[in-house]
Formats: C-alpha cells, structure tokens, sequence
C-alpha cells in the first residue's frame, strides 16, 4: 500500500508498480486475509496487506435524504454474506409523472448551511485520512444528477417523467443545484481527489436520447467539475453501465480520470486517454472471481496488464466490486497473480 503510488497514479507520475483499489464485501475474503472477522473492507488492515492506494469514497452530507424530504426505496438484493442488505421495495411516494415535473430537490431537501457543510466534510475528511494514512482518501458525492433522481424518484416514476423531456431537465436542473451546493463545500475542504458518482445509464446504454445527455447533463457536469479543478482538486468521473459512447463527452466535460465496470471497452480508453487521463478499471469480472477458474481470472489479469502498463494513470480494480460469494481461494489467487506480475 501507498499513499505515495496513489497520488503519484492520480498526477500521472511514474511509479514502481501499477496503482491497486477494491472494494471488497467478501467477509470470508477479509477474514482470510487479516485474520480478524466482523470487519468491512474499507479497513486499515486489509487495505494495508492488500496494497489498496486509494479508498473509493464519497459523502452526500450529515443529514440523508429521506430524513428531509421525499425519497423513493427500490428494495436492495442480496449482496453481502447472509443477505443481511436485503431490502423489499416500498411504494413510491410519486404516484403521477405530474409530480415529478413539480418536484425541486432544493425545496425539497433544502441546503445545509454552508460553512456547517465545509466543516462536516472537512471533519470528516480529517479523520478518514489519518485512519487511512498508507491511501489515498477520497472526498466525493454520489447522487449528482441522474443517481439523484434514482434515488428521489426510482426507476419506474423516473422513466415516465423522462419522456417530457422539457419538464424532465428542469427537475433535474434542481438536482444539479443541490448538487453543486455540496460540491463547492467539497471545494473548501483540504481533499486532494473528488469522485463524482452518477450511474448516468444502464448496462446496454443511456436510458434517454444521446443528444439530452449532451444537452442537458454533460454541461452541468463541466459546471460541478470546474468548482473543484479551480479549488485544485482532481475529478474521477464514476458510473455503472455502458457509456463508452460518452466517454469523449466526460472528457470534454473537464474529468481527469473514469472509474468503470468490465462492460466499458478498455481498449479504446487506454488507446485515446491513457497517457492523459486517469483510469480505474480492469478486464477482471466479480463474475469471473465467483463461479471461474484460475486460468479465467489470469487470463483478465493478462490481458488488462498488457494495456494497463503503458499508463502512467492506470490503477487496477475489479469491475462490478467484489461481492460475498467469492470463493476465498480465488480472491487469494488474483491477488496474488496480480501482486507477481503488476510491477512497471
């Protein structure tokens, strides 16, 4: 682990070995690694013995949504050991596209008072540093625009609004000021990287026409993204899905570097954007850690090394994280055939 190879990956400097972030909810995974068992990834001992440099984190604020305001519960899947994140999906407080159109998420959620904000992140950035001296902490937000209106209206309500497209952009023009209130707190703090989270589309693509992503989001997001570059912070872009026909947009946009799933060509990305821009991805599956062989996951490892090394940005991570049913000797071997084979 070291903070040194993250910051030197985030500016684009040489270093001895590729940079390396997870994360991990493997608690079997974890237990074998540290030796200690009831712990979550984010910790100081396995990051430690795994070589994490950065620790993906993001933080919308002290009080949630849906202690303020209206909010949408989709239910949660089975993700970690024993399904104990299992959640079943709740009614919509939305009930019509017509209220959606009427909805404005800063009267809605109103603004925390400003300099009571920049403490709060500031705080906790503090802390979160110290307790992570050997990586990178990030500062970062998650519900920027479209996770925003995810998380406020849910799928179903969201899709409907959306075919207004008009009135859709003026709701989500009232995420975006909430957002940006957040991000120029953000831009107080003493944070050196900012990730901007917005799960934008879906696994096959935008969810609406390409031409409202760029009329509509694409500069709104070089507005949120030039309050923090202008405070000298460093921007990662993140979403889930499929959105390699964006990633010209996101790098328009001002993004100095992208956070994606498998799903993303990597090929492309490294070709354009590798010596210039930041990369946090691999052609490593969690499907393939959970139900492959040794020889599927070297292949992965293989074959995102032999375009990864010619990055000075590049920082390995599993795509899609790493869920609960890894077989824990597959989580040892990838780490292990990646820690042989990652030096520059």
């Amino acid at each position: 682990m070291s903070y040194q190879i993250g910051m030197d990956t985030i500016h684009l400097r040489p270093t001895p070995r590729l940079a390396h972030t997870e994360y991990c909810d493997s608690e079997p995974l974890i237990r074998a690694v540290t030796g200690e068992a009831g712990i979550h990834s984010n910790t100081r001992l396995f990051n430690d013995a795994w070589d994490i440099d950065l620790v993906w984190a993001t933080d919308d604020g002290p009080v949630p949504w849906g202690e303020r305001g209206r909010v949408t519960d989709m239910g949660h899947a089975e993700f970690v050991a024993g399904g104990t994140d299992r959640r079943e999906m709740k009614p919509s407080p939305f009930k019509a596209p017509e209220e959606v159109w009427a909805f404005d998420a800063v009267a809605e959620y109103g603004l925390p008072d400003f300099a009571e904000l920049v403490a709060y992140y500031q705080q906790l950035y503090d802390f979160k540093q110290a307790a992570y001296a050997n990586q990178v902490y990030t500062g970062g937000y998650y519900k920027t625009i479209v996770s925003g209106a995810i998380e406020a209206f849910g799928w179903d309500m969201l899709l409907l609004a959306a075919a207004d497209q008009d009135k859709f952009e003026k709701v989500l023009d009232s995420l975006f000021r909430l957002s940006l209130h957040h991000f120029r707190a953000w831009a107080q703090t003493s944070i050196e990287v900012f990730i901007c989270h917005d799960d934008m589309v879906w696994s096959q693509g935008p969810f609406i026409r390409p031409a409202f992503y760029r009329r509509v989001i694409f500069p709104r997001y070089q507005e949120l993204w030039a309050v923090l570059k202008q405070a000298g912070k460093k921007v990662l872009y993140c979403s889930d899905g499929y959105w390699s026909m964006f990633v010209d947009d996101i790098v328009a946009a001002g993004a100095d570097g992208f956070i994606f799933e498998p799903m993303m060509e990597l090929t492309p990305i490294v070709q354009k954007y590798g010596q210039t821009h930041v990369i946090v991805a691999s052609q490593v599956d969690c499907r393939t850690l959970a139900r492959g062989t040794r020889l599927q996951i070297q292949a992965e490892i293989d074959a995102t090394l032999a375009l990864a090394k010619s990055c000075p940005g590049f920082m390995f991570a599993v795509g899609n994280h790493m869920p609960a049913d890894i077989p824990v000797v597959n989580g040892l071997f990838y780490m292990e055939y990646l820690r042989s084979h990652w030096g520059r």
